[in-house]
């Protein structure tokens, strides 16, 4: 088959470097990609926002299959776009993509289905909003409502802090059109996981569990980020949860658009708080996570194209899917001062040392070739992930493949899993 992968991230490069596994030798081509997909695909001069470019290039190239990594394509109608021209694509329509796009949106569907959630407010002016944040005291949880590359999202623990994020947002625009509208939220207490499920429109199949690390610094401190690194599967979803997540957040969420007329397919992501209550619904995303991708998809045992391909028929079902039992940890490597400011173009050392390691893969976020040598080229620049018979083997594994990688001013969280280990010792 051809492929054609959009995007130019970790999780990319992930889901490229699965289908370069499958025996029926996929040609595979990426836009952009990066330093990492160039191994395993063709990367193509497209960004991944270009959707005029896109939707030229798969006319004229025809790939049969197109799949759709970032948030901002599917949000801006890419799949819909391709589907008017006879192409398949795994991705959900911009329609359903307002769950991620939009989270007043997600919030109106999960309030109306009864997915347990947070309680929470919507303010489009700004005296209003503090106002509400004065009356209800903290903590609280200050959410832009549209894209903001995973940064738009404020948990204050101070009234400070909080008016602070709503003076941001509304008052100073700092994430622009996507910020213009706010939601309030209670602060829900518990760790949180991240659970995936493919879905066909009607048939559902959850994917392995994952914990994600948003802060940028150990111990959870410093500001939000795209994602410091995660494990999976993650033990906290004890096996009872499992049919109370399928039901009261997947399939009353799927249930709830298609009263509305809205079709999902392709991979839903909800963002879950475990609580004492239960599993609550942080937010929901319209692709696979980033870094969640790269521990889920390595211990993926079974092919990753047939399930796209019964997402969109409508066959979906549970015997397409398996999985390795082994554990799996990514560490990403960042540039100095994400997720702020940073410097790109530094040169990056081990990478060939690290490939020849066993059960490691480093993952290609944010680099670029330039006349040869492996260049930073984004704030998160690599995911090192490692495959281990239990956890503490596999963060064991994937630390020392990160001290065996270079550049300048990279840096690393030193405590993925954590939250996991503690809970271990506590039970011992």
């Amino acid at each position: 088959m051809k492929i054609l992968v959009v995007g130019n991230g970790g999780r990319e490069h992930a889901l490229a470097w699965k289908m370069a596994q499958d025996p029926a030798n996929h040609m595979i081509f990426c836009a952009p990609g990066n330093a990492g997909t160039a191994q395993c695909a063709t990367n193509i001069p497209i960004r991944a926002d270009d959707l005029e470019g896109l939707r030229e290039w798969a006319v004229t190239e025809g790939p049969d299959l197109t799949v759709i990594g970032p948030e901002a394509p599917l949000c801006g109608g890419l799949t819909d776009l391709l589907e008017a021209e006879g192409l398949r694509v795994f991705g959900p329509s911009k329609a359903a993509a307002q769950l991620e796009g939009s989270k007043i949106f997600a919030k109106e569907i999960m309030l109306a289905a009864g997915v347990p959630t947070a309680r929470a407010e919507f303010f489009t002016e700004l005296d209003q909003a503090l106002a509400y944040v004065e009356r209800q005291g903290v903590p609280l949880v200050i959410k832009a409502d549209g894209l903001a590359a995973g940064k738009g999202v404020a948990v204050c623990s101070t009234l400070e802090e909080a008016r602070e994020a709503v003076q941001s947002m509304l008052g100073r625009g700092a994430f622009g059109e996507a910020g213009r509208r706010i939601l309030i939220e209670e602060c829900l207490q518990g760790e949180e996981v991240s659970i995936l499920a493919f879905v066909d429109g009607e048939h559902i199949v959850t994917l392995a569990s994952s914990q994600d690390h948003k802060r940028a610094y150990d111990g959870d401190k410093g500001p939000n980020t795209g994602g410091m690194g995660a494990y999976s599967p993650a033990m906290i979803v004890r096996e009872e949860l499992w049919p109370l997540i399928r039901k009261n957040v997947f399939e009353k969420t799927i249930t709830e658009l298609k009263r509305r007329g809205i079709v999902y397919r392709g991979v839903l992501y909800a963002g879950l708080m475990m609580t004492a209550d239960g599993p609550r619904v942080l937010e929901f995303n319209c692709r696979f996570g980033d870094p969640e991708t790269q521990v889920i998809i390595p211990r993926l045992a079974s092919e990753l194209v047939p399930a796209f391909e019964a997402c969109i028929d409508g066959t979906l079902n549970n015997d397409l899917v398996h999985w390795h039992p082994e554990t799996a940890v990514c560490v990403v490597i960042a540039s100095g001062g994400y997720p702020g400011d940073y410097i790109s173009g530094y040169p990056i050392q081990g990478l060939d040392d690290v490939a020849e390691m066993r059960d490691v893969v480093v993952f290609h976020a944010g680099t670029a070739e330039r006349d040869g040598p492996v260049v930073t080229a984004g704030g998160r620049v690599l995911g090192v992930t490692a495959m281990g018979a239990d956890l503490e083997t596999a963060i064991s594994e994937a630390y020392r493949a990160v001290t065996g990688i270079e550049f300048t001013d990279a840096f690393h969280r030193e405590d993925i899993a954590w939250r996991e280990l503690e809970r271990r010792q506590e039970d011992q």
